[in-house]
């Protein structure tokens, strides 16, 4: 898998070869049998089944990181953030903040684009209980290394949703950027900003999951000042 993510030339390259991955065995187990049982509420519709890849732009100046796709969301839907409560708070922001072209995000072909922006997620398959394993954040980090690479001319801020991202990102730092990550790691937070010399500056921001939207742990208002924040140091107006 490692030898597959170098290979790609492209994001769509990459996007494809993710799609195809097989890599860890709970984690296939786990999305296929969603795909075959289905919810309810989906039980008409074809699931996508597979791994997730990113979404958005080529020459995107923001990047955000994500945990993994969820189980009805982008596993069914095959766009990451697409089809869930998660994905409708997401898109929403991302659209008062012009950085959306519509404020929902229900199917991979509903016509959203993304303005300086790409979506992506330290693991790409949907993993149960929405809790991957470190060894499989590990073994998918390679994509996300690629993603990051092919994207790296333009990147300017990473905006991680949740502690899980934001220990995902510094790896990265590493691989991508040859450089050091910080000892000790930053802890991470809502509205903890850190910023490298010769890499993007990384944003945390609380996950946009149901527990904290629904509970106000995040807001509107909270997501609304992360994007300010995050369009102020990418230089996107």
């Amino acid at each position: 898998m490692v030898a597959r993510a170098a290979r790609a030339a492209d994001l769509a390259d990459l996007d494809g070869a993710v799609s195809d991955c097989f890599a860890c065995p709970r984690l296939v187990d786990w999305r296929e049998e969603i795909a075959r049982t289905r919810r309810a509420a989906f039980r008409d519709q074809e699931y996508w089944g597979r791994p997730v890849p990113g979404f958005g732009i080529p020459d995107a100046r923001i990047g955000i990181l994500g945990l993994a796709p969820a189980a009805h969301g982008g596993n069914r839907t095959g766009r990451i953030f697409t089809g869930d409560r998660s994905g409708d708070v997401l898109f929403a922001a991302l659209h008062r903040a012009g950085l959306a072209n519509q404020p929902t995000s229900v199917a991979a072909d509903d016509g959203l684009t993304l303005r300086d922006t790409r979506i992506f997620a330290a693991v790409r398959c949907a993993p149960p209980d929405n809790k991957p394993t470190p060894a499989e954040r590990d073994t998918c980090a390679p994509w996300l290394h690629r993603e990051v690479t092919l994207i790296r001319p333009t990147l300017r801020v990473v905006v991680a949703l949740g502690a899980f991202a934001w220990a995902a990102w510094w790896p990265v730092l590493r691989e991508v950027y040859g450089v050091r990550p910080p000892s000790p790691r930053p802890a991470f937070g809502h509205g903890a900003h850190w910023s490298g010399t010769t890499a993007p500056a990384l944003l945390g921001c609380y996950h946009v999951s149901q527990q904290n939207t629904f509970t106000g742990r995040l807001t509107p208002g909270m997501l609304d000042d992360v994007f300010a924040r995050a369009k102020q140091l990418a230089g996107v107006d």
